[in-house]
């Protein structure tokens, strides 16, 4: 029986779900303060991360793209093309970092040892300086650490690990470590202000440090198409990670200029070497001339040939360019073909071919890289390894360039050799002298235009690399980004612990709520029972509880089980026939241990305080426990004096012995200030069902019915024995006891199988040891009504 609020089903569910974990709120704040206080030690304990930043542009070398810049008009390649993201990954190359290591020298640390936390040296002062009597390459490649403290003014305490007993060294003597000798000096006069301290020198190396630094540097290009790019760090010390930007920044530039003034250098080279070879066929082509010209006494060249020579001399510039050509490409496949190890290529020689300028720029571009690169690793270096497959790619790829060119130029030259023949066929009709004269004349010109066009190349190499310029240019120098740390975030922790905090309960009362298949208050059994009415919730009682309510007594207890008899009154009115009083009520269970005795007990004590008359029998005659609570050897619980009842005699023996009448069993008991009669169960009988079937249980039922205003039964459990189902048909009721947290909700199908097949009539329910917190409606607002309780915060008022 449940009062209908004109809530939905839907709301109902909703409530009772917040209401699940509303209960536990105790839970929540406690895990919610652990969580937070963890988190404020975790943030008054961990070393704060501080952020700086830089913003560069990277400027592109004019003329020098990638191999494959041909497929940029197709959008194909377009990624591998972008020069910036090249430079982006030579600005933060192992070899770029390893350089700013060194020259920061931040491979040997110095750290203040603190009680709680350890701080690195670095703005402030060191109080000491270590002198390393080993070479550079073997301090840069060791890994040693040792701590010092200050004895005195002239000594001090050494030792390699921080546990071991400290040896005393004077300021200035030499100390062996596997890093080779050192010597450490003292940097401050005032001495007396670190005693007592302790320091630890880290000495790492270089690679291992730099390779830290790659993975905490940042760097992005601030659009796709972008040449701009923001470079950031994180470090303890935020002054340590504006240095290493600045000098980042500072090495990557000085690399640059570096490998354009070495590619520039190998470019007038070779120029220099081509004029001196043109400059001596120069020089022989105008001795001809002289020598002809004197010889046959020429002064004058007749304009009636002007056409054909002009033409001729046009056809000669080009054989002579083409014949160039081939000249400057041939020695430049010799000297790629010639080439056995990572050198740079001449460049910028005046090859028409662009694609051949371009990739010997990129090939000078990732040989200087490799070599940077071997300062600090080695030639089986990952990196190295994948320069080296580039480099060998792009020279067979400057081969092939060389070698199809070569051809071309070879065609060419037999196409204007043949036209040329055509001219001369032409001119060989003019006077042999003015002829000769004519082809001096044309191949001197030749040979000059050539001359001077290497002149200036040379000039434009030189003035290359005297103004070869930074590969960036800074916009915004490394600064402090925040002066706040940016890890651990303080709101952040703060507020992830307590989401944390809140979370951990929740999902623990959510998996436990989700595993869990028990029956907990009145609610849970009507959502199974449907239209069957549970009649009341009984509280679970202490240790220290009273067992049995008593008159006036207004415990939660007590209230509910008078809810209980009202509700069953109202359920014996209203199914109430003619001549029956509908007054006998059968308290069974599933299983052992639900509390039916308990019930039984308790709700004849609840009948008798209002002046009714109420027998109870025991019916459980396999395992009786009436005896537990109505024990006449108990002080609170009196014999009257017009009871027959024997106390030896129970219900077995009544339905053995034929002589005995329901007097000598029934036993008048006085319990604090209520009368109730009582028939126990009697001794164990061999065959308890069959028993049970005696037509003298009917008689005695017959016979009581109109004694009593109530006739309580208890009943054994149904699911164990067949008991209950053998005497079901005398009862009026049957009410159904079921244990918060203990009956399961599938156990609830079986008395409801068993009265959809008539097996039980007018069943009803009663859910008893029900927790404080999960009690409905009556236990949250009227049990107990009209006691004054104090609540805690009065208590010293």
């Amino acid at each position: 029986m449940s009062l209908n609020t004109g809530n939905t089903p839907n709301s109902m569910d909703f409530k009772d779900t917040i209401q699940t974990y509303l209960k536990h709120w105790k839970w929540f704040v406690f895990s919610a303060v652990i969580a937070v206080a963890l988190a404020f030690f975790y943030l008054r304990y961990t070393t704060p991360q501080y952020a700086a930043q830089a913003q560069i542009k990277i400027i592109e070398e004019d003329g020098s793209s990638s191999e494959l810049s041909v497929f940029k008009d197709l959008d194909i390649f377009s990624q591998s093309g972008n020069a910036v993201l090249d430079e982006i990954e030579m600005l933060q190359s192992r070899s770029n970092l390893t350089d700013v290591v060194k020259k920061l020298k931040l491979n040997i640390s110095t750290t203040a040892i603190g009680n709680i936390m350890n701080t690195e040296l670095y703005e402030s002062p060191r109080p000491f300086k270590i002198n390393f009597l080993a070479p550079d390459s073997i301090i840069n490649n060791s890994k040693f650490s040792f701590y010092i403290n200050y004895s005195s003014e002239s000594t001090f305490g050494y030792r390699e690990k921080e546990d071991d007993p400290a040896k005393v060294f004077s300021f200035g003597k030499n100390i062996k470590t596997p890093a080779g000798d050192i010597i450490i000096t003292p940097t401050n006069t005032n001495l007396n202000s670190y005693k007592d301290k302790k320091f630890q020198i880290s000495i790492r190396p270089l690679g291992e440090v730099a390779q830290s630094y790659q993975k905490k540097l940042k760097i992005n290009q601030l659009d796709k198409l972008s040449n701009i790019v923001d470079i950031s760090l994180t470090d303890p010390i935020q002054k340590k990670a504006i240095d290493i930007i600045n000098e980042l920044v500072k090495n990557f530039n000085e690399n640059g200029v570096i490998d354009r003034k070495a590619a520039a250098d190998r470019t007038s080279d070779f120029i220099n070497d081509r004029i001196t070879q043109i400059a001596s066929s120069l020089s022989s082509v105008d001795q001809n001339a002289v020598d002809f010209m004197t010889t046959k006494g020429i002064s004058d060249i007749g304009s009636q040939t002007n056409i054909n020579l002009s033409t001729g001399a046009s056809n000669q510039q080009e054989l002579e360019e083409a014949r160039y050509q081939l000249m400057v490409a041939d020695a430049m496949k010799e000297e790629v073909d010639n080439q056995n190890g990572y050198q740079l290529l001449p460049s910028n020689i005046g090859l028409t071919d662009q694609s051949i300028s371009n990739n010997t720029a990129t090939y000078n571009k990732l040989v200087a890289e490799r070599k940077r690169l071997l300062e600090s690793s080695n030639e089986k270096n990952p990196i190295i390894v994948s320069l080296d497959q580039q480099i060998a790619g792009l020279k067979s790829t400057i081969r092939s360039s060389l070698s199809g060119m070569t051809e071309n130029l070879s065609l060419k030259l037999n196409s204007l050799a043949g036209q040329q023949s055509r001219i001369n066929s032409s001119l060989y009709s003019a006077p042999k002298n003015q002829q000769a004269l004519r082809d001096i004349t044309r191949k001197q010109q030749t040979t000059e235009s050539l001359y001077l066009y290497l002149l200036q190349k040379r000039e434009e190499s030189q003035i290359g690399y005297a103004s070869a310029a930074a590969k960036s240019k800074i916009i915004d120098g490394a600064y402090a980004s925040s002066p706040f740390p940016v890890s651990p975030k303080r709101n952040v922790v703060l507020l992830a612990s307590l989401i944390l905090g809140l979370l951990l309960p929740f999902s623990i009362i959510y998996v436990i709520d989700l595993l869990d298949n028990k029956i907990h208050n009145k609610t849970d059994l009507e959502k199974i029972v449907s239209d069957i009415p549970v009649l009341a919730e009984l509280p679970k009682l202490t240790k220290k509880s009273q067992k049995i309510v008593i008159n006036d007594d207004r415990s939660v207890l007590a209230e509910s089980l008078r809810i209980f008899r009202t509700n069953l009154d109202y359920l014996i009115t209203t199914k109430k026939d003619v001549g029956n009083r509908n007054n006998i009520i059968y308290i069974t269970s599933s299983v052992p241990g639900e509390g039916k005795t308990f019930v039984s007990s308790n709700l004849s004590m609840i009948f008798s305080s209002t002046n009714k008359k109420v027998l109870l029998i025991g019916a459980d005659v396999r395992n009786p426990k009436l005896n537990f609570f109505f024990d006449k050897g108990k002080k609170e619980i009196n014999q009257l004096g017009t009871s027959s009842g024997k106390s030896n005699l129970g219900l077995t023996e009544y339905l053995y012995d034929d002589s005995l009448t329901s007097k000598d069993v029934i036993n008048s008991l006085l319990v604090h200030s209520n009368s109730i009669d009582v028939i126990y169960s009697g001794k164990i009988p061999p065959n308890p069902a069959e028993i049970l079937m005696s037509e003298r249980y009917a008689a005695l039922l017959e016979e009581v019915r109109t004694k009593y205003d109530y006739i309580i039964v208890d009943t054994a459990p149904m699911m164990v024995v067949s008991d209950t189902l053998v005497i079901s048909e005398f009862a009026d009721h049957i009410i159904y006891v079921t244990r918060a947290d203990v009956t399961e909700k599938t156990v609830v199908d079986f008395p409801l199988k068993l009265k959809k097949e008539g097996k039980l009539k007018n069943l009803s329910f009663v859910v008893n040891g029900v927790k404080e917190s999960n009690l409905g409606y009556g236990g949250s607002y009227g049990y107990g009504y009209g006691l004054a309780e104090k609540k805690w915060w009065k208590f010293w008022a």
